[in-house]
């Protein structure tokens, strides 16, 4: 069965883009995703690259009378998370064929197949994943919500459109990057998918939506093949908060979002995802040699411990 999903991003997510869409070609033996490119020369680099299994969408084919009269008021990100549930609803109604679709956000990396999500979803309308915040981060749902917008997952029947129509309704009227009265951005609204509509499935698999900010309550393994947390497949890591200084330097989420140093983890998990960062910045540069959108300024403070912590091609 062919798995489909969608994600949405601009220039300076272009190279996280790429590395899920390479992991998804590496681990989903069938799959379609459709992009929306946030800006044309995200839409530009990718259409000559030739994604096989992709469909790309040009925002100006995308956005409706509704989404360009809040366009304006709306900062460029507030805006990206607010064009993230029309974007499902745009598929269902562009490609009939797509019964069921799986938003993803850009910065997920997969490490093996998608297929246990996908079983445990079952004849379920909607799948949403909860942060599973450790212990010492737990007070954070407060400020980010029970659940993580990440990968979502909305059957083309009753129950998943009309979650899709609430929920785009409701960052029309609000999406912005703050907390308000129990808002922010897209994700705090998750918390109601349960309460308002049927054959609403929260994920258990736990090797799903490993992050930076739940990752120290697992114990994290390996073999030749594969990684593992808790004794499961590691489906796919969420590098929320991933800088890159330029293409040889990164560095994962650190003191300032309060997610402490995974140095433990970096040979398992982050070293890959960094050198498929770095071959994904070679790959766009070959089409445009002076790419360097999405690339930080390295900090003053930039000390010989930060080098060595970072990936160094």
């Amino acid at each position: 069965m062919r798995r489909n999903f969608c994600t949405l991003f601009d220039v300076n997510y272009l190279t996280r883009g790429l590395s899920l869409y390479n992991s998804l070609s590496k681990h989903c033996k069938k799959f379609h995703i459709w992009i929306l490119c946030m800006d044309i020369e995200t839409y530009d680099i990718l259409k000559r690259m030739g994604l096989e299994h992709a469909t790309l969408i040009k925002l100006e084919d995308f956005e409706d009378k509704d989404l360009l009269n809040i366009k304006p008021t709306r900062a460029h990100g507030e805006y990206c998370w607010t064009c993230t549930p029309s974007l499902p609803l745009y598929v269902f109604k562009y490609f009939s064929e797509v019964k069921m679709i799986s938003y993803l956000d850009s910065d997920l990396y997969f490490y093996s197949t998608p297929e246990p999500i996908f079983k445990e979803i079952g004849k379920n309308s909607i799948m949403i994943i909860p942060h599973r915040f450790s212990v010492n981060r737990k007070e954070k749902e407060k400020k980010a919500g029970t659940f993580n917008v990440s990968m979502l997952t909305f059957r083309c029947d009753k129950n998943g459109l009309a979650c899709l129509m609430w929920w785009r309704e409701k960052c029309i009227e609000w999406c912005f990057n703050r907390l308000e009265n129990n808002k922010l951005g897209d994700q705090f609204y998750l918390n109601e998918f349960p309460k308002l509509f049927k054959k609403v499935h929260v994920l258990k698999y736990s090797g799903a939506n490993v992050a930076p900010w739940n990752i120290t309550q697992y114990k994290v393994s390996s073999n030749s093949s594969a990684i593992y947390v808790d004794g499961v497949l590691l489906v796919f890591f969420h590098f929320l908060g991933l800088k890159l200084y330029d293409k040889k330097f990164m560095l994962p989420a650190t003191s300032p979002l309060g997610y402490g140093d995974h140095s433990l983890y970096r040979k398992l998990i982050y070293e890959i995802y960094f050198k498929e960062m770095y071959n994904q910045t070679i790959n766009v540069r070959k089409i445009d040699a002076n790419f360097s959108s999405g690339f930080a300024k390295r900090p003053n403070n930039w000390l010989k411990e930060t080098i060595a912590d970072a990936y160094l091609q």
